[in-house]
């Protein structure tokens, strides 16, 4: 193993050539770099070290070199030295480190939970064989109008003992749960971070029994290439792994969303570890105050991405490439992605380099980009994120107002419309349309659906923070009781409420996301913030779909009408007219309060109900649908029914969904449903929806395969 050549500055990384292994490191501040090479295991372990020559083995600011003899198999880290002033020049070289290559493919790793030794003290980058037999797959593109998107953690979707499968909290078992995934109907996965995180980084403790608490969720990258090796269960070959999931599901016709974090890393501020790009070049890749040199924190975790820097720009993009093409993926989310419209000072820009450059790049033309369009310093930019068409963003105004409503707010009425037609006063700016809303209610950021209608207050005393921690705002109510209850009335009133939440979510325009388990009642015992919950807390029990299968039913029946119906995917919003006088015939939605033709959108009004006319679709005929929701939490609520909009007066409405009825009656097909008369009233209960459906005979809906 010897270096006897100069190597190549690109591509950036270690690359296995015909002549050799290149590796190439940005370092503009480095006076020096040291590639450290260790192959073989326990006592047989041989490290080698080779120092950089800065006239030969540097071009620029890239220092390479090519390694003649080495072995793949090898592990590899860089040593750097240079000026160490973080307080003046803002450097924090330490040559004593060994570093992450930041465009490394993949880690050594441990098993989930093992101690990371080898962070900063030994070689840990490893090379990968990128080659793999895709046997023809290609991510799939679903259309972004069509997608149902199940928001997903690889660990905690399978690692409960009633799992049963044979790889529980892996890709692998993520693979075996394909078929409940497609007998539920979701389209696409958006799987929460799965680059390598040190899982072992939590300083806090249980309260009660003093075990160390985990960091679950895994919001703090290591590096943005590498798959995580502790969620694969052969831990030699993760990428293997991670693409066999990918595979299998594209088989299975359900795409896969990367939920991916470039806001900050796993360094935190400067009391946290210097694993990588702090010691390669600090004030390149974070922002940094330009008087104290101190890290600005705009992520709430101590330090912020330089996101919009050429070198972090050209980082995120090579990563994003990468993902796409060796690991065919269909898509993003971006956590904290208003930072990402930061400049290097943190003031926000017009027209952020990055985000433009996201949304342009040919490689990514067809994959799926998703803002969560707020930070942790306050800048919320939903609806305003970026003009471009190609963004799409996590409505957090649907999920506040539907929330709202669904207390029983008053001054809801007005909003709750506005959501249920697409957010066009946030999206139709532009030229963009409903999808560009990622319409959800819960996310793994905040109670669960069963939680947000058991729970006033968030119960965090589990996390070690004495309840300090995770959003005060919940927008919640407990139905009567706070958590657990053997009151039916309560009972009954929770389940009623997620059934209508989840009727708003799966027929409103835009694309509806859940979050695993809401499905199955899922629960976390109030706690809103389980990012550091490695235990039943967080881990989907699937004894849950013994005890509620109705639930499950319900959701699914709700999916399959969703995606039988082009009604509830428009492409357009609907057309703004003049509907005084104008016949029912030709209105694209229609609303009113308890009657027809009076629309109340009062402060005190808790009722609303539409018309839905499938007969003015572009894309053609479809059924036509009327909705009547009642936010009131006691009181019931009569509506009386409108005319179907159509010029066949004979048609009749069959009641197809009643959430203040118990399963399976809550959910009937429209063959074996209750007719309802024009003109006929129909009681809503409190918290519950209806919807009726009336049947264009000439024509049948277009379900989606």
């Amino acid at each position: 193993m010897i270096l006897n050549r100069s190597g190549s500055p690109e591509p950036l990384g270690a690359t296995v050539t015909a002549q050799g292994i290149n590796f190439a490191l940005f370092s503009r501040h480095a006076t020096a770099v040291i590639l450290v090479i260790e192959q073989g295991k326990d006592e047989k372990t041989v490290q080698k070290e080779f120092a950089l020559d800065p006239v030969l083995n540097k071009t620029g600011d890239v220092w390479h070199c090519l390694l003649c003899g080495g072995s793949p198999a090898l592990r590899y880290g860089y040593r750097l030295a240079g000026p160490h002033d973080p307080e003046g020049s803002g450097h924090w070289y330490d040559e004593t480190r060994i570093l992450i290559d930041p465009y490394a493919k993949e880690l050594r790793s441990p098993t989930w939970g093992r101690e990371r030794s080898c962070l900063g003290t030994r070689p840990c980058c490893l090379l990968p064989d990128q080659e793999y037999d895709w046997q023809g797959d290609r991510p799939l593109n679903h259309p972004l109008p069509d997608t149902i998107i199940y928001e997903m953690h690889v660990r905690g979707f399978t690692r409960h003992p009633s799992s049963k499968t044979d790889n529980p909290g892996t890709f692998t078992g993520v693979t075996e749960k394909i078929p409940y995934l497609q007998e539920l109907g979701i389209t696409t996965v958006e799987l929460m971070p799965v680059t390598e995180f040190n899982e072992n980084e939590s300083i806090f403790t249980n309260p009660d029994t003093g075990e160390r608490l985990k960091n679950y969720w895994g919001y703090s990258p290591l590096c943005f290439f590498a798959p995580k090796t502790g969620y694969s269960s052969d831990p030699d070959n993760p990428l293997d792994e991670f693409r066999d999931m990918v595979r299998a599901l594209h088989k299975a016709g359900i795409e896969v969303i990367l939920d991916i974090v470039y806001n900050h890393t796993a360094e935190g501020g400067a009391d946290g570890p210097t694993t990588s790009f702090r010691g390669i070049d600090n004030t390149i890749y974070y922002l940094l105050d330009p008087w104290t040199r101190a890290y600005l924190n705009f992520s709430g975790c101590g330090n912020t991405c330089n996101c919009n820097h050429p070198v972090v720009r050209t980082l995120i993009m090579d990563a994003l490439r990468w993902w796409v093409v060796n690991m065919h993926v269909d898509g993003f989310r971006f956590d904290l992605a208003s930072i990402l419209g930061r400049d290097q000072d943190g003031r926000v820009l017009a027209n952020p380099p990055v985000v433009e450059m996201i949304a342009e790049d040919p490689i990514l033309a067809d994959s799926k980009i998703i803002a969560e369009a707020w930070d942790a310093a306050g800048l919320y930019q939903v609806g305003s994120f970026s003009g471009h068409r190609r963004w799409a963003e996590w409505n957090g105004r649907f999920r506040d107002d539907i929330r709202a409503f669904m207390c029983g707010h008053p001054g809801q009425v007005p909003a709750l419309a506005t959501r249920i037609a697409g957010s066009s006063d946030l999206y139709q700016q532009d030229g963009r349309r409903p999808c560009n809303s990622i319409n959800f209610i819960t996310s793994h950021d905040g109670f669960t659906l069963q939680d947000l209608v058991s729970y006033n207050e968030k119960h965090n005393r589990m996390n070690g923070e004495d309840n300090r921690d995770g959003d005060n705002n919940n927008l919640s109510w407990n139905s009567g009781a706070e958590g657990k209850t053997d009151d039916p009335d309560i009972i009954r009133l929770r389940s009623r409420r997620v059934r209508t939440m989840a009727v708003i979510l799966f027929l409103s325009q835009g694309v509806p996301m859940m979050v695993a388990g809401d499905e199955l009642a899922r629960s976390q015992q109030g706690n809103n913030n389980a990012w550091c919950q490695d235990n039943e807390i967080s881990w989907l029990n699937w004894d849950l779909l013994k005890q509620h299968g109705d639930r499950f039913r319900f959701f699914q029946k709700l999916i399959h009408l969703r995606r039988a119906h082009s009604i509830f995917r428009r492409k357009d919003f609907f057309l703004a007219r003049n509907t005084e006088g104008e016949p029912l015939h030709l209105q694209e939605i229609s609303w009113q309060g308890l009657r027809p033709g009076e629309q109340d959108w009062s402060y005190d009004c808790r009722t609303l109900a539409f018309t839905l006319n499938g007969s003015q679709l572009p894309e053609g005929e479809d059924d036509d649908f009327f909705i009547m929701l009642n936010g009131h939490q006691t009181e019931e609520q009569t509506f009386t029914v409108s005319t179907p909009p159509t010029l066949h007066t004979k048609r009749k409405w069959k009641k197809i969904i009643d959430t203040g009825k118990l399963p399976p009656e809550d959910f009937t097909e429209p063959e074996l449903a209750e007719t309802i008369n024009p003109g006929d009233e129909v009681s809503v209960v409190p918290m519950g929806c209806v919807v009726l459906q009336s049947k264009n005979g000439s024509t049948s809906p277009r379900l989606l395969r």
